[in-house]
């Protein structure tokens, strides 16, 4: 990232610490992905039972390896195992003592938007784990609602390839509205704001580009 994109990641990740704060939210800065991962472990008990939602921000931050090797009883949802054993680990997490992901969209209202394909991540996220932490990179910030759904369907290819779903988005590179077993589009999750349940949202504002 070069430095006036930085420079803009900065501004926004500091920006949203307070807005998101107004909102009910427990807020944290941090500079890159080595402090967010510093700031998410600080928040994390030693034995806590932990899930967290499929996220390329959370392995850029190296989170996962760090939870199969430190003091945690983590539900690694990265294992080779059958999809039905994957699905049980989905089921565990939403009654894990802390729960960590990324968001697919935060406006700059506070709104948290995201959209799975089994809704795994969106049900954990809305309820559930007594502690969800959400790491989220500067570039997922939009204006609203409208943006924030643009945004999805804009980076839903890129999601289907990660997860080398089938989907008619891999093969053309845009959203096809497809009603398939195959798509990743299937459940949206929005979060108002943190108020209902304060302490239990925790974000860690990134100010860098990272994720889809």
């Amino acid at each position: 990232m070069d430095k006036y994109r930085k420079q803009r990641a900065v501004l926004v990740a500091k920006e949203m610490c307070e807005s998101l704060k107004e909102k009910g939210y427990e807020t944290y800065y941090a500079e890159n992905v080595d402090e967010a991962l510093k700031i998410c472990l600080n928040l994390i008990d030693e034995n806590a039972t932990v899930g967290v939602g499929g996220s390329e921000t959370l392995s850029a931050m190296n989170l996962i390896e760090e939870l199969r090797n430190g003091p945690y009883n983590f539900l690694d949802r990265y294992q080779k195992l059958p999809f039905n054993e994957i699905e049980d680990i989905y089921r565990q997490a939403l009654t894990a003592d802390v729960f960590v992901s990324s968001v697919n969209a935060i406006t700059r209202d506070g709104r948290i938007v995201n959209i799975d394909s089994s809704g795994n991540r969106v049900s954990a996220i809305s309820f559930g784990p007594k502690k969800v932490i959400l790491a989220v990179g500067a570039n997922k910030v939009v204006n609203n609602l409208d943006e924030a759904m643009d945004r999805i369907y804009k980076i839903a290819p890129l999601n289907a390839m990660r997860v080398h779903h089938k989907a008619p988005c891999v093969e053309t590179g845009k959203c096809e509205n497809c009603q398939i077993h195959a798509s990743v589009c299937n459940s949206i999750g929005i979060i108002n704001h943190g108020h209902k349940t304060p302490g239990r949202f925790h974000i860690i504002m990134i100010a860098e580009e990272v994720g889809f």
